[in-house]
């Protein structure tokens, strides 16, 4: 198979993988949001049994203050009732004493019993709001679960036709490369081909060796970047310069060392020559 046919697969092959690939990840991403969820329902469930016993300890204490209520109420009522029956002061001043007492309990248990009675109707309403939201997120989550398994459905059916596109573009590339393909565009973000313009990596944008570069710009196999492991085409610049050195090429900046003193001269000899010629 000649490689341009080859590259141009897995260019296509590569938009196939990358779509492919981040289904998968939606896939897997989805029972995450459902986990959220389910552990956001499971604190409101907690929050909600925390404020209904919170509650009832209240309601027990509502009652208490009520029956301490009306125990020093009837104190106070049977103390004022027998001061008709007093004979002496002493017997006044104990029985004046008896009523300041259960008058100032009464009135300190009915501050608790309002206390509590308010309470109660915080907590009611807190558990009231607390019962609508289980209702409303029991409620979505099922909703969400029922989504869930169509979008799981069909996410999977599209994977399954890209599988279906993958497999007839396959033939004819080397199982090793196509393992090697894959892996590099789940791990590079779903670009596992690039181009190599003026001999650096489109893809990680590292100067390639001269040498190495001109192997990719040959096409006669395929070639892994050193740097990021991506496979390497060529592409031309948009400007149209030469991408590459010429290695066969001798020429260089050292090539200068290489004259010696008496070339030199012979040079500055030849160019007076000519200064004085054009003089004449």
């Amino acid at each position: 198979m000649v490689m341009e046919d080859v590259f141009e697969k897995l260019r296509t092959l590569q938009d196939i993988l990358s779509k492919k690939i981040a289904l998968e990840q939606e896939i897997q991403e989805i029972p995450k949001i459902l986990t959220t969820q389910e552990e956001m329902l499971a604190r409101l469930k907690k929050t909600f049994i925390e404020k209904n016993l919170d509650y009832e300890k209240a309601k027990h204490s509502e009652g208490e203050y009520r029956n301490l209520l009306a125990e020093a109420e009837r104190s106070r009522e049977l103390a004022e009732k027998n001061m008709d029956a007093i004979n002496t002061q002493r017997e006044y001043e104990a029985l004046d004493k008896e009523i300041r007492d259960a008058s100032e309990k009464e009135q300190q248990y009915r501050k608790d019993l309002q206390k509590e009675e308010r309470l109660l109707s915080d907590l009611d309403e807190q558990i009231k709001q607390n019962a609508a939201l289980v209702e409303q997120q029991s409620q979505e989550l099922a909703e969400r679960k029922v989504g869930i398994e169509a979008e799981i459905l069909e996410k999977t059916n599209q994977i399954e036709e890209l599988v279906k596109a993958e497999k007839e573009l396959t033939p004819g590339i080397d199982p090793e490369v196509l393992f090697k393909f894959e892996r590099i565009i789940r791990n590079k973000m779903g670009r596992g081909i690039v181009a190599i313009k003026s001999g650096v990596c489109t893809g990680c944008h590292m100067i390639l060796p001269t040498q190495f570069a001109n192997l990719v710009r040959m096409g006669e196999e395929i070639v892994f970047c050193p740097y990021c492991s991506r496979i390497l085409f060529y592409e031309e610049s948009e400007e149209g310069e030469e991408d590459f050195f010429n290695i066969e090429d001798p020429g260089s900046l050292s090539d200068l060392d290489d004259l010696d003193d008496d070339e030199y001269e012979e040079e500055e000899e030849e160019e007076e020559k000519v200064n004085i010629d054009f003089d004449e």
